[in-house]
């Protein structure tokens, strides 16, 4: 058997195997994202860092037509020190970052879903203290851009669980 038959083989046998357990891609017709865009009402955010979040989350999630649920977002930030120079000058850092969220149906006031998400990201601290301060800013906006997306990823796993 060929490498090309060989893979063909594979993945048909994998998709009967996913269709045969109930496996529906999220973003399918039927799939637990429909009929979720414009759903989700996000509450307005407080820094650059909500900002940065809520405006990812709308580009996944979509601008609020009829909003069914709100999103409340709680974000925490640390940063630590990770490269040192033999003269005690730092010229790396890590941000890490939490999003502490909880998803609320509008139509009962009940939270259907309350979950954390996290992740991190790194800069490097060499150059002069604008370029320093602009790297800080664009991890800071990569780390948010990560994170919305894990909450999203959550939202659409979770969404047979809480969905009317």
């Amino acid at each position: 058997m060929s490498s090309s038959d060989r893979r063909t083989f594979l993945i048909t046998g994998a998709a009967v195997a996913l269709s045969g357990c109930g496996f529906t891609p999220v973003y399918a017709p039927g799939g637990s994202a429909e009929g979720l865009r414009g759903s989700i009402s996000i509450d307005d955010p407080r820094d650059a860092a909500g900002f940065a979040l809520v405006r990812q989350l709308e580009s996944r999630l979509g601008l609020p037509q009829n909003p069914q649920y709100t999103l409340s977002a709680t974000i925490s930030l640390a940063e630590d020190e990770l490269g040192i120079t033999p003269d005690q000058e730092i010229t790396r850092f890590n941000l890490r970052g939490t999003v502490r969220f909880a998803l609320v149906d509008n139509a009962t006031g009940q939270t259907v879903l309350r979950d954390a998400v996290s992740s991190f990201t790194s800069y490097s601290a060499t150059g002069t203290p604008f370029a320093t301060q602009t790297a800080e800013a664009d991890a800071r906006d990569r780390l948010m851009i990560i994170l919305a997306d894990q909450l999203v990823a959550r939202l659409l796993a979770t969404s047979p669980d809480w969905r009317q």
